[in-house]
């Protein structure tokens, strides 16, 4: 690894010496990433196939799209990254995803899934408009072709004919195992060098006999005849592209042979390669999902650190308690069931498990129709990934008014080290703007057992339900208050400060009026539990107790956060007596980092909000004496 000072040097590597190479990547990656944390096993799966593609093409100029971009670790170390991965994922260090700002060789940025291929034919548009000579490849996992914008994607580029490659990095995984038709015509597309050997045979035999190369001239029939004996016909083909594959992507003569191929043809190409996730580390391999994204583990014995039981976990096993009371409760996952905590449920309940694929629109629309038709569905998916779905929400979810379907959305608010594109800083915002969506906010494992219940059967407004909680685990507040719709957890007579806020952010508002009090300044605090668009009166207990400092403390974006409904009662009541300092997240994407150091970094931490103000507090003191 030290003889590569860029990927112009692999070009001048043989085959074995690169062999080494990819050997010596696993090492480090494996070193690194269990002293970091990070994703692992997709990582040591693409290594021969990213040495392959950096060695074919250039990556400064060529651009490398890889679709989710969590498998970007051999091209970073390949592009001059590499003394960099000692901070991978951890606050001001390396991003575990691709990102421009870091290097030119990284296109644009990726981290949701599908939607490579869409902006890889997008950036060949723009290469032929503008007369520019470049190529275009979108690296893309039979995980992500269950997302619907992948096909959309394909079927245009097809019929595009714009010289593109399209690189399958069959693993058959995603992060849990791979569902639907894709991952059965995949298997299918695996057997066929079966198919690659006889059509090579047989265009041997026939440049040897008489007549045989007007023969090879049908050689399209021909193929085509083969084809229908040996492979059933490749949707890739029926779409436009040229097929080429499956191919050993841990072989690296094979890749490279058929990465020129590709790039020769000047057209659509689809390679099917199959590599195996985890290569190269045995404990990767026999469990490629339970060493997926992982914390900081034992190299030498493959053993995870034991997680604390967190919100996730709770709500899969309080949904399995209800479920085995009531036979209309299912649940339907977009290839998260044990991110989202259903892995127990799936196996209790398989007739009522549904794990779609990445494919979050179906999954919204799919929880309407069973929940429209007397079922109690509940669609469990991250809240950033719920984007993807804002469209179903209103129009298959909402819009009738009378469809009860419940929605567990994960890891809202900050994650940490996945970074701006998994953080759950928008659900708030989008899910307040549709009519007849209410959403609770749990603080607390009891509170989102509670919650779940209510959800389920004390739905008053009988239309959907989204519970909104965080990654990881609960805080010190522990005390269940969701019979309300908010409640005075901290009262005071005549505070000087009154502290608004929900869900997990409870324990940073708790630490803030502590350190306040220390003070002298005292301070009574609201916490909501639910919030919807038709309940956005505050109530008149709650204005009345309002100090002549009030803020408003989210784990959410400026713009559409509940401070809005703050400030504009206020103004309609015409309270202007009251100072209302908001923190949330600002109106911009935040970089990956701890959880702690994030909120620091947006100042919705306890001591950050305390200092806030008791600098306001000093500086109205100091005003009034003056």
């Amino acid at each position: 690894m030290d003889r590569i000072s860029g990927t112009e040097d692999l070009r001048d590597m043989t085959f074995p010496v690169q062999e080494e190479l990819c050997t010596a990547l696993r090492e480090f990656i494996l070193d690194h990433v269990s002293q970091t944390g990070g994703h692992l096993a997709s990582n040591l799966g693409i290594v021969e196939l990213s040495v392959a593609l950096e060695r074919e093409f250039d990556s400064r100029r060529d651009r490398i799209i890889y679709d989710v971009g969590h498998q970007c670790y051999v091209h970073k170390i390949l592009t001059g990254r590499k003394n960099d991965f000692d901070r991978l994922r951890m606050y001001g260090g390396l991003c575990g995803f691709m990102k421009p700002d870091e290097s030119i060789t990284d296109p644009c940025i990726t981290g949701h899934a599908s939607s490579s291929v869409s902006v890889a034919l997008g950036m060949a548009h723009a290469r032929t408009i503008r007369g520019e000579k470049y190529h275009v490849i979108a690296v893309i996992g039979d995980g992500a072709l269950t997302g619907g914008m992948a096909y959309e994607a394909l079927n245009d580029a097809g019929a595009s004919r714009e010289p593109l490659i399209v690189v399958l990095n069959d693993n058959n995984m995603s992060i849990d195992k791979n569902v639907g038709g894709m991952a059965r015509h995949l298997a299918k597309l695996r057997v066929s060098p079966r198919y690659m050997a006889a059509k090579n045979r047989l265009k041997q035999a026939l440049s040897h006999i008489p007549g045989g190369k007007a023969v090879t001239a049908q050689g399209t029939k021909f193929k085509q005849a083969i084809k229908s004996v040996m492979l059933p016909s490749s949707m890739f083909e029926q779409m436009g592209f040229t097929y080429l594959g499956p191919v050993d992507g841990h072989d690296l003569k094979e890749l490279s042979f058929h990465l020129q191929l590709a790039k020769h043809l000047k057209c659509p190409v689809l390679l099917h390669v199959m590599t195996q996730k985890g290569r190269g580390y045995r404990y990767a391999e026999e469990a490629p999902e339970k060493y997926h994204g992982v914390s900081k583990f034992d190299l030498v014995s493959g053993q995870l650190p034991a997680s604390a039981p967190g919100f996730s976990t709770v709500f899969g096993q309080e949904l399995v308690k209800l479920a085995q009371k009531d036979g209309r409760i299912c649940a339907i996952t977009a290839a998260m069931p044990s991110g989202t905590g259903l892995s127990a449920f799936a196996q209790q309940f398989p007739n009522r498990f549904f794990d779609v694929g990445i494919a979050e629109e179906h999954a919204v629309a799919m929880t309407a129709g069973m929940a429209k038709q007397g079922l109690r569905p509940v669609c469990a998916v991250y809240a950033t990934f719920l984007q993807r779905s804002y469209d179903q929400l209103i129009h298959d979810v909402s819009i009738a008014g009378d469809i009860p379907a419940v929605f567990a959305i994960d890891r809202a608010g900050i994650v940490g080290a996945d970074g701006a594109t998994h953080n759950g800083t928008f659900d708030i915002p989008f899910l307040r703007t549709i009519p007849g969506m209410t959403i609770l906010c749990p603080s607390n494992f009891a509170e989102l057992r509670t919650m779940i219940t209510q959800a389920f059967y004390h739905n008053t407004t009988g239309g959907a339900i989204a519970i909104r909680y965080p990654r990881g685990g609960e805080g010190h507040f522990q005390q269940d208050t969701a019979a309300d719709w908010a409640c005075c957890i901290r009262s005071h007579p005549c505070p000087d400060v009154t502290i608004v806020t929900y869900g997990i952010l409870i324990n940073q508002a708790i630490e803030a009026a502590e350190r306040l009090e220390s003070d002298g300044v005292s301070v009574n605090i609201w916490k909501i539990n639910r919030i919807s668009a038709e309940r956005e009166a505050l109530s008149r207990e709650m204005l009345q107790s309002f100090a002549p400092h009030l803020a408003v403390l989210e784990d959410v974006v400026q713009n559409g956060s509940f401070s809005e409904v703050i400030l504009r009662t206020l103004m309609q009541q015409g309270r202007n007596e009251i100072q209302v300092h908001c923190f949330h997240t600002g109106n911009r994407f935040l970089p990956h980092g701890s959880v702690q150091e994030v909120y620091r970094l947006c100042g919705i931490d306890g001591t950050s909000v305390a200092r806030s103000l008791r600098a306001c507090l000093d500086l109205r003191k100091d005003e009034s004496i003056g």
